[in-house]
């Protein structure tokens, strides 16, 4: 609506003496002042909240026995802990402040955290990374109640740990629907940042299901979390916790205005294990991933850039019983579709070891379903050397147009190697350098056609559209991916 002003009448009104204030003549739009009151009424107040949940939060001191050690550098347990947390690296002590000799074992600060009461019982809930190496456990509560706490179990991977207190009757949080919480909704967060107990802070979700990690979509906010605020409860306008604040951001060592909690969802899933049995147990079917980009599926008749790229099999593993192979996409598992790379470790990692899975592959250029049967997670192995190469004989035409010098593997090298054929790069220059290829890789297939020799390496490069980018399944190490030779025109 445009809005017109009679600059004489309005002068004349001044003249008269009728204007009464500049408020008193500020033209509002029909419906403007109703939208400014209902503005003002939706502006939050934590004050209940606060009251509410406030109790339930506790302060978490940390101590470990310790001998001289040159890591400290005379700073505080916050800054320690900011450091190590955030990934700022520890100045260098100059070499005159170094203690000189060895000196008796003590305990000593280690790091300042938050926490809330899970049960009304002692089960107080944290992050694994502020209790972590700890030696002794102190848990404030509101109060000034101190009680030495006994660490239940801590999840690395979820960075989710349980700690039990000797006390009963405590006010035990609420947990929130993490599935009711939408984009720009308030969220308040409690904890000690620096230390400085039953700090309140407020701000709004800024996304949902981030990826930071392989087993975590976190909940994004703007809610400002320091050092020390790291396992504080993340609280709805429900009075319910919906995550616990675990990391930030930052290009500074501050708060820079994004902060990442864990959902609630996830962290009571690893703490009724953790309660349970004292540590987490997730499926594993034995195989490195990689991304999907959009040239990639373009390239090997995909279309759509989701799934997860199989970029090595682990031998004797669940997916190598069940035939998945290097290069192969795994497009749904149990039915389900993997959007993106993370899907994928979260939906095994869900999965009880024993259960009888199935997962769906693409495979040069069609789908395939296979069963597996899940198995315990476990540390990863050590990749095996790669098999001596034997003498590089001269690259053939069809190789030179494409940058690549080429020659077989020997039988010892695919036994070693665990695959059924392929060729070595003994020279990668010119497009196949700019694609990324090196001497030692192993060239599996091109363009959807698997490569058993040298014979059909050549056949393959024959048939292919040099005006288009050629796609190369390689392996290096024990890691198979993909790369687009683009041939120069």
């Amino acid at each position: 609506m445009m809005l017109r002003i009679d600059w004489k009448r309005l002068h004349s009104y001044a003249l008269a003496g009728v204007l009464m204030g500049a408020a008193s003549l500020v033209a509002v739009p029909h419906g403007a002042a109703h939208a400014q009151t209902a503005v003002s009424r939706g502006l939050p107040d934590f004050t209940e909240l606060v009251e509410q949940v406030g109790p339930s939060v506790v302060n978490i001191r940390t101590s470990e026995k310790v001998s001289a050690r040159a890591n400290t550098n005379g700073m505080d347990e916050d800054m320690l802990e900011f450091f190590k947390r955030f990934g700022v690296p520890i100045p260098n002590m100059p070499r005159q402040q170094r203690p000189q000799r060895p000196q008796p074992e003590e305990e000593q600060p280690r790091g300042v955290g938050s926490g809330f009461i899970l049960t009304a019982d002692g089960y107080v809930m944290t992050n694994a990374h502020v209790v972590d190496g700890a030696d002794e456990v102190i848990v404030t509560l509101t109060d000034k109640r101190e009680f030495k706490a006994k660490i239940v179990g801590a999840d690395k991977r979820t960075d989710v740990a349980v700690v039990k207190i000797e006390a009963t009757g405590l006010p035990a949080v609420k947990v929130g629907d993490v599935s009711r919480l939408k984009v720009g909704e308030w969220v308040m967060a409690i904890g000690s940042p620096f230390g400085l107990e039953s700090t309140v802070t407020a701000g709004i979700v800024s996304a949902k299901q981030r990826d930071t990690g392989d087993y975590l979509p976190f909940i994004q906010t703007d809610v400002a979390i320091n050092p020390g605020n790291s396992g504080g409860p993340l609280i709805n306008m429900r009075g319910e916790v919906v995550g616990i604040n675990s990391q930030i951001y930052s290009r500074s060592g501050g708060f820079m205005g994004i902060s990442f909690a864990i959902p609630m969802d996830e962290a009571i899933r690893v703490s009724d294990q953790l309660r349970a049995t004292g540590r987490v147990t997730r499926g594993r079917i034995g195989v490195q991933v990689g991304q999907v980009t959009k040239d990639v599926a373009e390239s090997i008749g995909l279309g759509k850039a989701s799934g997860a790229l199989v970029t090595g099999v682990e031998a004797g593993s669940p997916a190598d019983k069940a035939g998945i192979e290097a290069g192969d996409i795994i497009t749904r598992f149990d039915g389900k579709p993997i959007d993106k790379l993370a899907d994928l470790p979260r939906m095994v990692g869900n999965t009880k070891p024993g259960t009888k899975s199935s997962v769906t592959v693409f495979r040069r250029g069609s789908a395939k379903d296979l069963g597996i049967t899940i198995a315990e997670i476990e540390g990863d192995k050590p990749a095996s050397k790669t098999a001596e190469r034997e003498e590089k004989p001269k690259a053939s035409a069809a190789a030179q147009l494409v940058g690549l010098s080429v020659s077989p593997l020997t039988d010892a090298q695919k036994k070693e190697l665990k695959i059924r054929g392929g060729v070595v790069v003994n020279a990668a220059t010119d497009a196949a350098a700019r694609a990324g290829l090196r001497e030692g890789d192993i060239i599996l297939s091109i363009a959807n056609t698997e490569i058993s020799g040298v014979k059909d390496f050549e056949a393959a490069l024959a048939k292919v559209d040099k005006s288009k980018p050629i796609n190369v399944l390689y392996r290096r190490g024990e890691w198979a991916q993909y790369a687009l030779i683009r041939p120069a025109k």
